[in-house]
């Protein structure tokens, strides 16, 4: 019997030629792959999604219930920009999750998250400012930067279920609110307070002040302040902790309205005294921690450090 040994010289050839080309190929693949992911990962140690934004999951929690569009979410939050990794806004929030009206919104990501998930996610600036929280781009921005968020999903509640306890809650508080106001009223003749509150209802009682720059929406303005009951008691200070508080002025969800509208009457350098109502506090409900009790009037002991108009 004869061999053909030309065919076989030939297959083997063909089969070296093969592997040669299907190796050539891989190797093209993954170098695509590894430029592709360096050109579109700028931001280490965090994944890309189709929508564009960047997340790292910190921690994750043991539940798997995520939240759904018109649940209410309680969350600890926290903003940062990127190039200074300065701190514009920390806090707990309540709210209401909605559809994202775009791709890379903020809303994809808290739909992202389970409860006891803690997670970070850069977003862009411009889109979070304009169109989800609609207010102008502050000035340390531009319409290309970015924006790194810190979250902590404490708890998911459905509409239906915030709905029920909202009524259950207001139907037995309907006479605190006046229980507070006589409360209010008596402190102020107490201390002999002359001063004559705001349309709001609050009391802004200047204790330093001076020719410093006047607080202005955008501003990022640093503050040490202290939180107090009428009765004296501390329940927060930053002074204490030593680490003074940073808040971009003039956007929501960074700190009480009281809070917000004494700081936009001070100028750099001043102190003063915020006496506020619940309705400028904590509200009905009081705080989310449950350190402030529902309609408690609050006095805030704020001093303005410095106001920062842009971050160079």
């Amino acid at each position: 019997m004869m061999w053909n040994w030309s065919k076989y010289r030939i297959n083997i050839s063909c089969t070296c030629f093969d592997v040669r080309i299907n190796t050539l190929l891989c190797l093209v693949f993954f170098a695509i792959i590894i430029i592709t992911g360096c050109e579109n990962n700028i931001f280490p140690g965090y994944t890309k999604t189709v929508s564009g934004i960047y997340y790292k999951i910190h921690k994750f929690g043991e539940g798997t219930q995520k939240p759904k569009p018109t649940d209410y979410i309680t969350v600890d939050i926290e903003y940062r920009t990127i190039k200074q990794d300065s701190v514009f806004f920390s806090g707990r929030r309540k709210f209401q999750t909605t559809l994202p009206d775009y791709p890379g919104s903020v809303d994809e990501c808290f739909a992202m998250m389970s409860v006891d998930d803690s997670a970070g996610f850069i977003i862009n600036a411009y889109k979070f400012f304009r169109k989800t929280i609609k207010a102008p781009l502050p000035s340390f921005f531009n319409s290309k930067s970015n924006i790194r968020i810190n979250v902590k999903l404490l708890n998911i509640q459905s509409r239906a279920d915030f709905l029920k306890e909202k009524e259950e809650f207001l139907s037995w508080i309907k006479d605190l609110e006046e229980y507070e106001k006589t409360i209010l009223r008596h402190f102020i003749k107490e201390k002999d307070i002359s001063i004559q509150p705001a349309r709001s209802g609050l009391y802004c009682i200047k204790t330093i002040k001076t020719n410093g720059a006047q607080v202005k929406n955008g501003d990022l303005v640093i503050v040490h302040y202290e939180g107090q009951y009428l009765n004296g008691k501390y329940f927060d200070s930053t002074k204490e902790r030593n680490m003074p508080f940073e808040l971009l002025y003039g956007k929501e969800m960074q700190v009480v309205k009281g809070l917000e509208e004494g700081i936009g009457m001070m100028r750099e350098g001043e102190k003063a005294i915020l006496i506020m109502p619940s309705k400028l506090a904590f509200g009905q409900k009081g705080s989310s921690t449950g350190i402030i009790p529902p309609y408690t009037t609050v006095i805030f002991r704020v001093e303005v450090l410095s106001i920062k108009s842009s971050i160079k």
